[in-house]
């Protein structure tokens, strides 16, 4: 299909008028552009986030130790709405100097810690209360393996496919089929992987299908991109899709994808399990 070439300018400068869906809030720069503090809840985790595939990692982590009896992993839940540029207060940008979410602030502690990075996040906590991760050998690597391989793919599933496919101002074929069949490719590796194992990082339950599921979740259930399930023939991936499936059986994860979403049986902000309870189904 014909379509328009572009010549890159020796220089590059940004130009507001064609940044798309998220012009009024990107910019080629870091750093606070409004002070406002972050506010404080009582319990000893506070996460700055929202209900996105990456946000969706440290909720069902959280929920997944408290429905374990972890009564120390108790946390409030702040959304933080990224299309209104909250991600760029000082009290955000203080905690990640990245201004993305999910951001942690764990006060469990004498001196209040910040964790940004929802792999480092995950981590973090599965350190702390010894859960979710082995503690050595080659299951520990293999797990952290699997954990650093997602983090790797969700530039490329999220801000490449899903940019191009669902959010683009116009529909390019090129960047569309290029991300499209990355994004297959990395299914692909999943399900092979998963053909071998019940889980990514072998028999047990671990942070990398946690971190996985946020991302995978979405295709598994069809709700990811307009209908990408379709799009990319999602379904044909059986070890993928029996993975998913059964994740998405888990209560803590269908407790966890509810947190920090504005929508109906979801939950703004989390403050006490009877947040999630009051939208969970009987």
């Amino acid at each position: 299909m014909a379509q328009s070439t572009y010549t890159p300018p020796k220089v590059w400068t940004w130009d507001t008028e064609n940044g798309g869906q998220w012009a009024s809030i990107n910019r080629p720069t870091a750093g606070p552009r409004e002070e406002r503090a972050l506010p404080r809840g009582e319990h000893p985790f506070q996460l700055y986030s929202l209900g996105t595939p990456n946000g969706q990692k440290v909720t069902i982590l959280f929920e997944e130790l408290l429905a374990a009896g972890v009564r120390e992993a108790e946390y409030d839940a702040w959304l933080i709405n990224i299309g209104q540029g909250d991600q760029f207060t000082s009290g955000f940008v203080s905690i990640n100097p990245n201004s993305k979410i999910p951001a942690l602030l764990d006060c469990s502690g004498e001196t209040p810690m910040r964790v940004f990075e929802s792999g480092a996040i995950l981590l973090h906590l599965a350190e702390k209360f010894g859960m979710f991760l082995p503690r050595s050998g080659p299951a520990r690597s293999e797990c952290l393996s699997w954990l650093m391989w997602q983090m790797s793919t969700a530039p490329v599933i999220g801000g490449g496919f899903g940019h191009f496919y669902a959010y683009a101002p116009e529909k390019f074929e090129y960047p569309i089929n290029r991300y499209a069949m990355e994004t297959k490719r990395i299914m692909d590796v999943a399900d092979r992987r998963l053909a071998q194992s019940r889980y990514l990082a072998g028999e047990d339950y671990t942070i990398a299908d946690i971190a996985a599921y946020g991302w995978f979740g979405g295709f598994v259930r069809g709700d990811a991109y307009n209908d990408a399930q379709t799009f990319l023939d999602v379904t044909s991936y059986k070890n993928l899709m029996r993975w998913g499936l059964e994740l998405g059986e888990r209560v803590p994860v269908q407790r966890g994808i509810r947190v920090n979403r504005d929508a109906p049986g979801k939950v703004k902000e989390r403050h006490s399990a009877a947040d999630i309870d009051a939208v969970m189904p009987a």
